[in-house]
This record gives structure tokens, C-alpha cells and sequence, in this order.
């Protein structure tokens, strides 16, 4: 498979048609193939590369069981990790109340901490990222996680304000570094037949992360003379765990190739300080597109769930428990979609799986935002399956458009910044929904203002929707793109010579062990014989 647009142009394909000749660019296109066409040549692809490959999709089990034992560990512990930040994350959310308490602050001062932590994950990003795409993924991840400890505890112990803030600042770097890195040690090797349904699943830890930061949330906040501090002292203990099980794990195969390649050299600092040259020059105009993009997916997530649970009791006037069961029920939705849709972006393509979440997402916000009763809990449910599931491609789509050589860092930095301008979707949301007023409700004999936040929630989806669907549709895909060191063009160039005979070395070592396993082969058949 060539994704870099090196194929030769035949005398046939010369001779074609401009109706032939737009079929095959789009026929490139669906391979990955999209660097060496004009603008004009490329724009022209948009709506026919949309058409789905319908690759068989199969048993997503048969599948799985494809991943070695190996793979399975490494995908098992990015999903840990992943789960247990977006756990930490949300230690916050669910306490702003208490913790407004204890410092003698209001709620949006507490919120601050949530701003922060968002504002400084881009930081993490570049820093972890640089650092996994240089020296390897494992040590990264085990620092991520032990800065997890270090400032869970250390919020769990803060006496002020200022001390709160100055942790949660700290924490959104370390969060920062952790995308990027889970995702290119759960995908990087896996089989390419399981990766769109492992990308569903791995997204979804964060869903899965937010369901346990509720439940125990209930269990530990609150029940002692501690107060909110047991929920963070808590979350300080399962990375532990997460650290002692990566200490056991290599480092992914394709990182292993890799250095093997800059090993050639020398200087493998140098061979490093090309590459990022060479991507950076080839790939400039796709790192800005990957951000316009996660911005999207982050406006879609926040915008669809920050405000939720305030119109929810603001608007509609539920009740903390059937406020908890309808997220609960959008989670399981989130996580089921994510899974689902990922594994069909294996045959419909990643660019049309998102356009096609989007647009029933896009359906279904009428009765997300202005069901007035539990009835809500379906739409909820189908709603979340649809933003969570559009969110199911995007590991796996990030990891085949990003360079090779630096996929750590513009899958999390991409991720990341993308967050950072979005992080003010629920201040919009609820800035807007003040100039929609309801009647006020009497709680305690107090007056209580409403708002008509559901019509503001719905209004700004479909916005983002729209501009989701716009941007997959314009952006290219590499579905299938391999991730080892023989289809990496831009290693290929900032090695040169090295390239060559590391990766002939490679092959040779590869045919040799295929044919001692075909000799065993033999041999065992002739003696059963």
C-alpha cells in the first residue's frame, strides 16, 4: 500500500478522461493516497471518497482473537490509564459544591480548577508527547500516571485555595501527556482488521471513567468527617496498579522498529531532529486541519453534556436521582456507540462513520433537549450513542494521519488543543440560556431562577454538528494505513541510506524466521506421518 502518493502514473492513466481522471484520484484518495494531487484534484474527491469500501466486517470477536496476548496487555493498559484520567478529571466536577464549601468560595471560582486543568493539557500534550515519540512510550506513561498520584493526594490534602488551583494547574499538564500516548500503544500494533472496534473501546474509557468518578462519588463524598477529600485520597491508588502492569510491558513493536532504524545512525538525536523536519514540512497544513477538527469533536462532546445535567434540573425540574439515572443511561450509550460505530468504520470508512453519527445526532437533539419528563432517558440514550460514537473513530483515525515518527504528539496535541478551545462551550451554553428566562421555581421559600437551556443546547449542537460534517467531509483518511517502519515515507527520508538497510535487515530477518517456522512445519508433518 503506498500512502504518500510515490505510485508511478502509468501511460494508461495519462490517457484518462477528466470523469476517469476525478474516479481516480478518488481511488488514491481512499488509500491514503492524497499528497501528491492539486487542490482542485483533491477538492474534486470529497464526495466520492466518501463511497464506503463495505469491507466485510465479520465476528468483531474473530477479530480480537487475532490480538496476541501481548496486544492484549497493551491495549488493556492504555484503556486503565485512560479511564483513570478522565476519573481524576472528574473528581473535580462532581465536588464543585463541596469544595466551594470548604475554601469559602462560589461554585465559579471552584470551576476555575476544571479551566485550568483544560488550559494546560496542551502543555502536557508537547511535553509527554515529544518525550514518547523520542525515547518510547512506556516511561512517559509511567510518569503520567505516578504525577496522577502524586497530585490526587495533593489535592485530597490542600487547605486553601490557591493551593487547590495551583495542583489542578499541575495536574492538567500531567492528564495532558495521556492521550497520545494510550493511543498509540493500544493501536500501534494491533491487528488491522481489530482496530477500528479497539478504538471504539479505548475512546469510551473516558465514558467508562466518568461512571465510576459518579459511583464512588456517592460512596465516599460526604460519608466521613473528610468530607470531598476521600474521593481524591481514593483516586491516588488504582495508578499504582496501572504503573506496576506497564513496568511489565515492552515497548509496542513499531516503536522498537523504529529505533532500530535511527540506531543506524550514529546520532539517533539527529536522524530524530529530521524527521520532525521532514513532517513538519510535508504535514504542516494537516496538523492545523487535525486541530479545526478535534475542536468539532470537543465542542460536540462539552456542548452535549456539560450543561446537560443543569437543564436537566434548572428546566425540567428532575430530581437528583433521576438526574443521575438519565446520565448513567447516556454513558452506557456513549460507551456502547463508541464500540459499535468504531468496528463499522471498518467497512464504511472513518470520514463517512463520522458524517453518518452526526448527522443522526443531529436528528435526535429536538427530543435530547426538549423532552420535559424521564421519557428523555431514550433520546439521552441515542444521543450520546451518536456524539460517543463519532468520537469511537477518532484514535484510530488520528493514529493513520499522523506521522509516523511523531504520532504520540499530534494525536494528544491535536486532542488537546482542540480542548482548549472548546473549553469554553458550557460558559457560552449558559451565558446564552440567560436571555431565554422561564419562570422562577420556589426552593427552601427562596426564589430560583430558570432557564431555557434546552433550546440553547440544541441550537449550539446543530451548529456543531454542521460544522463536524463540513470538516470530515473536506478532510482526507488513510484507512487501513500501516503503522510499521516500511510504509513510513517520512522516516524513509530523513534516514536516507540507514533507512534502506535497516528495513532490508528487517526483511531478512523476517523471511528467515517465516521459513524455520515452515521447516518445523515439515518436519513435524513427516514425523506425524
Amino acid at each position: 500500500m503506498d500512502h504518500h502518493g510515490d505510485e508511478k502514473t502509468t501511460a494508461n492513466d495519462k490517457q484518462l478522461s477528466p470523469q476517469s481522471s476525478t474516479d481516480y484520484a478518488a481511488a488514491r484518495q481512499s488509500r491514503g493516497d492524497y499528497e501528491g494531487m492539486s487542490a482542485r484534484e483533491y477538492l474534486a474527491t470529497r464526495i466520492p471518497s466518501l463511497r464506503p469500501p463495505l469491507t466485510k466486517l465479520g465476528n468483531p470477536i474473530i477479530g480480537l482473537r487475532k490480538l496476541t496476548t501481548m496486544q492484549w496487555m497493551q491495549f488493556l493498559v492504555a484503556f486503565f490509564g485512560w479511564t483513570w484520567d478522565a476519573f481524576d478529571f472528574f473528581t473535580v466536577s462532581l465536588t464543585v459544591e463541596d469544595l466551594a464549601k470548604t475554601f469559602d468560595r462560589s461554585n465559579t471560582d471552584i470551576t476555575w480548577g476544571i479551566t485550568l486543568v483544560l488550559m494546560l493539557r496542551s502543555v502536557g500534550a508537547i511535553i509527554f508527547g515529544i518525550w514518547a515519540d523520542r525515547y518510547g512510550r512506556k516511561w512517559p506513561f509511567i510518569f503520567n500516571l505516578f504525577l496522577f498520584i502524586i497530585l490526587e493526594l495533593g489535592t485530597g490534602f490542600t487547605q486553601t485555595y490557591q493551593q487547590f488551583l495551583a495542583v489542578r494547574a499541575l495536574y492538567g499538564i500531567a492528564m495532558g501527556g495521556l492521550y497520545g500516548n494510550a493511543a498509540a500503544t493500544a493501536l500501534e500494533d494491533a491487528p488491522p482488521e481489530a482496530k477500528g472496534i479497539l478504538s471504539g473501546m479505548l475512546q469510551q474509557g473516558y465514558a467508562f471513567g466518568y461512571l465510576l468518578a459518579t459511583a464512588f462519588a456517592r460512596a465516599l463524598v460526604g460519608t466521613t468527617r473528610h468530607e470531598w477529600r476521600p474521593l481524591f485520597w481514593f483516586g491516588a491508588c488504582p495508578p499504582v496498579l496501572i504503573i506496576i502492569f506497564r513496568l511489565f510491558l515492552p515497548e509496542t513493536e513499531s516503536f522498537q522498529e523504529r529505533q532500530r532504524v535511527r540506531a543506524a545512525d550514529e546520532n539517533v538525536g539527529k536522524t530524530f531532529v529530521s524527521e520532525g523536519k521532514v513532517a513538519l514540512r510535508k504535514h504542516w497544513l494537516l496538523l492545523i486541519y487535525l486541530v479545526l477538527l478535534m475542536t468539532g469533536f470537543n465542542f460536540m462532546s462539552h456542548g452535549s453534556q456539560d450543561l446537560y445535567p443543569t437543564m436537566l434540573e434548572n428546566q425540567y425540574n428532575f430530581s437528583a436521582d433521576s438526574e443521575t439515572v438519565t446520565q448513567v443511561v447516556a454513558n452506557l450509550g456513549a460507551m456502547i456507540g463508541g464500540t459499535i460505530v468504531g468496528q463499522l468504520s471498518q467497512s464504511l470508512g472513518r470520514r463517512t462513520s463520522i458524517i453518518s453519527a452526526s448527522i443522526i445526532g443531529g436528528i435526535l437533539l429536538y427530543p435530547y433537549t426538549f423532552t420535559a419528563d424521564t421519557k428523555v432517558i431514550a433520546p439521552a440514550f441515542f444521543e450520546q450513542f451518536c456524539v460517543q460514537g463519532a468520537w469511537g473513530v477518532v484514535p484510530i483515525h488520528l493514529m493513520e494521519l499522523s506521522p509516523g515518527s511523531f504520532r504520540t504528539f499530534v494525536v494528544g496535541t491535536s486532542y488537546q488543543l482542540g480542548n482548549l478551545v472548546s473549553s469554553a462551550s458550557s460558559t457560552i451554553e449558559a451565558t446564552l440560556g440567560e436571555r431565554f428566562p422561564l419562570p422562577d421555581k420556589i426552593e427552601d421559600g427562596e426564589p430560583v431562577k430558570r432557564y431555557e437551556y434546552g433550546k440553547v443546547i440544541c441550537i449550539f449542537m446543530a451548529c456543531v454538528y454542521v460544522y463536524v460534517i463540513v470538516l470530515a467531509l473536506v478532510g482526507p483518511e488513510k484507512l487501513g494505513a500501516l503503522m510499521d517502519v516500511e510504509h513510513d515515507d517520512d522516516l524513509k527520508e530523513a534516514a536516507g541510506e540507514k533507512y534502506q538497510r535497516a528495513v532490508g535487515q528487517r526483511r531478512s530477518g523476517r523471511e528467515a524466521a517465516d521459513e524455520e517456522r515452515s521447516s518445523s512445519s515439515d518436519g513435524e508433518r513427516v514425523v506425524k506421518s
